[in-house]
């Protein structure tokens, strides 16, 4: 993968270096095993569902955390010997091993919740923009800065 150099944006623009670092995230992403496989899906407009498919896992072995714009789900299985008698596999094609995905959130999306049937884990997320930074209608002739001047 090719890097490229932002330090020509820094000279002109202010307050974007962010963007250096969701792209390091970006990177860092393309890097992560593909275990366990997952789907994004468009639920509707802002509403988002992550569909992981974490098969022989349960509900105590899975944790679904956010910080600073990022959505980390791990798995980590039981320990093995625990009460169990020891398995002999002549083929083991599911893979029991524990994981860690990383996902990189948009500004104001926030997890609603999350499900785990039938060995897919569902998680819900919702971009809630405040009403601060909602576009609003500004009316014509409303001016009160005006009138004060006379």
């Amino acid at each position: 993968m090719r890097t490229v150099d932002l330090s020509p944006l820094y000279r002109s623009f202010i307050g974007f270096d962010h963007l250096a670092s969701l792209m390091d995230a970006a990177a860092r992403t393309d890097k992560q095993p593909s275990f366990p496989p997952y789907n994004i899906e468009l639920i509707a407009e802002d509403k988002y569902l992550i569909t992981m498919a974490v098969a022989g896992f349960n509900d105590n072995e899975l944790h679904i955390e956010t910080e600073n714009n990022t959505l980390k789900v791990t798995g980590v299985k039981a320990d093995k010997n625990a009460d169990k008698p020891e398995r002999n596999f002549i083929h083991q094609g599911i893979a029991e091993r524990n994981f860690e995905r990383r996902f990189q959130l948009g500004d104001h999306v926030n997890v609603v919740g999350a499900n785990l049937e039938n060995g897919l884990l569902y998680v819900e997320l919702e971009r809630k923009i405040p009403e601060a930074l909602k576009p609003r209608k500004i009316a014509i002739g409303t001016s009160k800065l005006l009138e004060n001047v006379n």
